[in-house]
C-alpha cells in the first residue's frame, strides 16, 4: 500500500507536538491545549496505534520512527515532546498491588521496580529514541512531568518512598539530557515539570485529606502557559505550575 502524498504543513501549524500518555486525565487535557494552540498533536500511549509501553522498549523504538516518519511525510518540525506519564498507586506488572509507602517497613522491591519502570526508565527511554526528533535549530521544549515530592530539599515529610525517589531519579535524568541536548541545539529546552495535584485517577485517593486538587484542563493550561514561557538558560531545571523554580 502507498500513502498518499501530503502537503507541507509548515506554514499551517506551529508545528508537530507529541504528548505520551496522551490518553491518561492530564494527558489528554494536553492534547487538547496544544491543539488550540495551533500544534499538529500526536498522542502515544499503552492505548493508541501504534501502542508505546514502556515495559517492552522495542515499541518506544517504533512510535519514535512512527513519530520520525510523519515529520518526513509532513515537513513539519517537532517544537514540543510531553511524557504525562506516571505511577502511585494500582498493579505492578508482576500484578501486585503498590500504595505509597508510609513506612520503611512497607517497603518492597516490586512497588520499586514498578514505581522505578514507569516514573524513571519509560522516560529515559523517551530520551534515547525521542530527543534526537528534536529540531536542530530553533526552540523546542521537552518537559517531562515530575513531582514536588520528588524535590529531595523539598522533602519535610517523608513517606511516599518509592514515587519520590523514582521521580527524583527521573529529574536527575531530565538535568543530563539538558546538557546533552544543548550540544545539539542551544535553543533546544528539556526541563522537569510539577502539575501540582490534579483531578485524576493518580491523585483521586489523596484528595480528600486536604490537598488543593485541580481541574485537568486547568493544570494542562498552567503547564503549557509555563512550557510557552520559558527563558533561554532554564534547560535542565525543575519547575512547578506557576512556573516557580523547585530546589532539587
Amino acid at each position: 500500500m502507498t500513502l498518499a502524498p501530503q502537503s507541507d504543513h509548515s506554514h499551517e501549524t506551529q508545528g508537530l507536538a507529541v504528548v505520551i500518555g496522551g490518553t491518561g486525565g492530564i494527558g489528554a487535557a494536553l492534547v487538547a491545549g496544544l491543539k488550540a494552540q495551533g500544534f499538529e498533536v500526536l498522542s502515544l500511549g499503552r492505548r493508541t496505534q501504534p501502542a508505546l509501553d514502556y515495559t517492552d522498549e522495542p515499541t518506544v523504538a517504533a512510535c519514535a520512527q512512527h513519530v520520525a516518519d510523519h515529520l518526513a511525510r509532513t515537513g513539519l518540525p517537532l517544537r514540543r515532546l510531553i511524557v504525562a506519564t506516571g505511577f502511585l498507586h494500582g498493579d505492578t506488572v508482576s500484578g501486585q498491588r503498590a500504595e505509597p509507602e508510609r513506612s520503611w517497613q512497607h517497603l518492597n522491591a516490586d512497588a520499586l521496580q514498578h514505581n522505578f519502570l514507569i516514573n524513571a526508565v519509560g522516560p529515559a527511554l523517551v530520551m534515547r529514541h525521542f530527543l534526537p526528533l528534536l529540531p536542530k535549530q530553533g526552540r523546542s521544549v521537552a518537559a517531562f512531568l515530575s513531582a514536588r515530592v520528588g524535590s529531595i530539599g523539598d522533602n519535610a515529610l517523608g513517606g511516599w518512598y518509592a514515587y519520590r525517589a523514582s521521580k527524583a531519579a527521573l529529574n536527575q535524568l531530565v538535568h543530563t539530557s539538558a546538557i546533552e541536548l544543548a550540544r545539539r541545539n542551544k535553543e533546544a529546552l528539556c526541563v522537569a515539570l510539577h502539575p501540582g495535584t490534579v483531578d485524576t485517577g493518580l491523585s483521586q485517593p489523596f484528595a480528600k485529606t486536604g490537598l488543593q486538587v485541580r481541574p485537568a484542563m486547568e493544570a494542562a493550561s498552567d503547564l503549557l502557559a509555563v512550557i510557552d514561557a520559558l527563558p533561554a538558560g532554564s534547560s535542565g531545571q525543575f519547575f512547578d505550575h506557576k512556573g516557580l523554580s523547585i530546589p532539587w
